[in-house]
């Protein structure tokens, strides 16, 4: 029999999350997660995936993954440490290492396992983490499980930064200190300000950390954020995903050889949890080669990117302040928001809804993923859709 006490607390406070607008439905697709998607029978444009590239669904990478199966089976068989480390693996970190412009790398089994491991393989509780507000949940929860003392700093508020760097500097009570942010960040599509956070750095000697996972694929001719400001040698930790832009499953670390090797001595998720599938790793492996050699994928994304931003402000949507091709159309409210995401499902369109505790209460959002993979025509039905429920909901004057 079940606990009534766990019982109760689901039934009240699930009832609460559906009255307050907050509650989210997880859709099952009955296709690949491309342009056009289809649930439930019905076929939507899809404008809520992170497939950036489209490379989910490119055939290279379903025959790279493919040969890898049938040449080393469907799993690694063992953590990296023991022997689940296949040559399919070494490939991938070498690829990673090119793309990123480091000494070396080390992938992980997801981003999220990234964050967790790297930052507490580095940091205890002698040092102190600056981390940006509006930093990722896989970096809050990363600071948390090192124990380092978290010191959160505005959001991209580099005065605010400086003064908290120099009053923990000067204040004698750590050992280390980190700087940590995203390089884009993923509910407002803006980029983090990385040259005035390496000043910073160096003038207080703190270790640089970024999360790029909406930034690789995406900047700096799709070696990311860093490479996008030039600042690749001066970098401590860059660490990607590899289900995003890359188009598969997985994360990565791109550093120098020393801190690869430390964490693959010391990073948890690395050293106890299976490794990556051999078709995983070698469909990645595919997507990194492709945009070594190739920029064509970035530009599509781009040029469906500012077309459909300029498209949705003509119409008199709130897109923030996105500098990617990460576009919030931002409603305020919740249950219009929610309300505003079922009229889009309900015309054609998949975007979901995305309110607190993603993004602040009042803040809440549709936001919209255009690819390289979307047509114009399938954009500009979405811009036609998106302005008549806009008007139907009165959310556009």
């Amino acid at each position: 029999m079940s606990s009534k006490t766990l019982e109760s607390f689901l039934k009240e406070n699930l009832a609460e999350l559906k009255e307050q607008g907050l509650y989210n439905v997880i859709d099952t697709l009955e296709s690949s997660n491309g342009p056009v998607i289809k649930i439930h029978g019905k076929e939507l444009i899809n404008l809520s995936s992170n497939n950036y590239l489209g490379l989910a669904t490119d055939e290279r990478l379903v025959s790279a993954s493919i040969q890898a199966t049938q040449k080393y089976g469907v799993g690694a068989g063992a953590v990296r440490t023991i022997n689940g480390t296949l040559e399919v693996h070494d490939k991938l970190e070498q690829k990673l290492a090119e793309f990123k412009h480091t000494e070396a790398a080390i992938a992980f089994q997801s981003g999220f396992n990234c964050n967790m491991g790297a930052i507490s393989a580095v940091m205890d509780k002698n040092d102190g983490i600056l981390s940006d507000e509006l930093n990722h949940a896989s970096i809050i929860d990363g600071c948390r499980l090192s124990r380092a003392k978290i010191i959160r700093f505005n959001h991209s508020d580099m005065a605010d930064l400086r003064a908290k760097a120099k009053e923990a500097k000067e204040s004698g009570q750590y050992n280390k200190l980190m700087v940590i942010t995203d390089g884009v960040f993923s509910m407002d599509g803006d980029i983090a300000k990385l040259p005035e956070i390496v000043e910073i750095a160096e003038e207080f000697d703190l270790i640089t950390y970024v999360d790029d996972a909406h930034g690789s694929g995406v900047l700096g001719n799709g070696a990311g954020t860093v490479k996008h400001f030039g600042l690749s040698d001066r970098i401590d930790f860059q660490i990607g995903t590899l289900s995003k832009a890359i188009g598969v499953v997985g994360g990565y670390v791109a550093g120098r050889k020393d801190l690869i090797d430390w964490l693959k001595v010391r990073a948890r998720p690395f050293l106890f949890s299976t490794s990556l599938t051999p078709s995983a790793a070698a469909a990645c492996t595919e997507a990194v080669d492709i945009l070594l050699h190739s920029s064509d994928l970035q530009n599509r994304l781009w040029d469906n990117a500012n077309y459909f931003k300029r498209g949705l402000k003509q119409i008199g949507f709130d897109i923030g302040h996105s500098e990617t091709p990460i576009t919030p159309c931002i409603i305020g409210d919740e249950v219009l928001t929610q309300q505003f995401s079922k009229r889009l499902y309900e015309e054609g369109v998949y975007a979901k809804s995305i309110v607190y505790p993603t993004v602040p209460k009042g803040t809440g959002r549709v936001r919209n993923m255009p690819t390289a993979a979307h047509s114009r025509e399938l954009l500009d039905r979405a811009l036609a859709i998106y302005e008549k429920i806009g008007k139907e909901l009165h959310i556009l004057k």
